[in-house]
């Protein structure tokens, strides 16, 4: 049941995205577009009392109950980017809006750029760990725990990987030709690509 709830949050946030931009955008109900999009984080908070109540009722955690922890953890940070990288999209295509900022290639921006991300990246593993060891707590030194510390250590290694990533830019800042003015990186646009980014 877990692993069809994820499944059916995520599809529900594209549903929702799409038909809140589109209300927005196409159909020039500004207002109601914007509720639709607060209706998303609703599908975190059913997923997490789901999943909490599934592991009261006795349930033995197992990488499903993991999955959700990670899900909500890197949904929690990546949902809102992913809303602001669409809708500047959207705006500039239907609506006459800027476009779109492009992320510095070259130099220290190019460095603040990506510890932005990484740092983001890291966030997101940390909440997911957080959640993690909250289910480890739950079901006690009864339970088996196991499939969940795997799960930490897996957020612990990809927050390390971002942050080796971030520290190569810091060491080694990517050269190159100058940046246009205006040209900069604006925060929370562009993402780098991956499972849970929901680009």
């Amino acid at each position: 049941m877990v692993v069809a709830l994820v499944v059916a949050c995520e599809v529900a946030f594209w549903v929702l995205l799409f038909a809140g931009l589109a209300l927005r955008y196409l159909a020039k109900m500004p207002r109601l577009g914007a509720a639709v999009l607060l209706c998303e984080p609703l599908l975190e908070v059913v997923l997490l009392v789901v999943t909490v109540i599934d592991l009261r009722n006795g349930a033995q955690p197992d990488w499903k109950h993991g999955l959700a922890a990670v899900y909500i953890g890197f949904t929690v940070v990546m949902a809102h980017r992913t809303i602001r990288w669409l809708d500047v999209r959207f705006a500039h295509r239907y609506a006459g809006g800027p476009e779109p900022v492009k992320p510095p290639k070259y130099g220290w921006a190019r460095t603040k750029h990506e510890l932005r991300t990484a740092g983001r990246w890291i966030l997101a593993c940390a909440i997911a760990a957080g959640l993690l060891q909250a289910a480890v707590w739950m079901v006690g030194s009864g339970g088996e725990v196991g499939s969940l510390r795997e799960w930490q250590m897996r957020m612990g290694l990809v927050a390390g990987i971002n942050a080796v990533i971030a520290a190569c830019y810091v060491v080694f800042p990517k050269q190159g030709a100058p940046e246009e003015p205006g040209r900069g990186a604006v925060p929370g646009v562009v993402e780098r690509p991956g499972v849970f980014t929901k680009r």
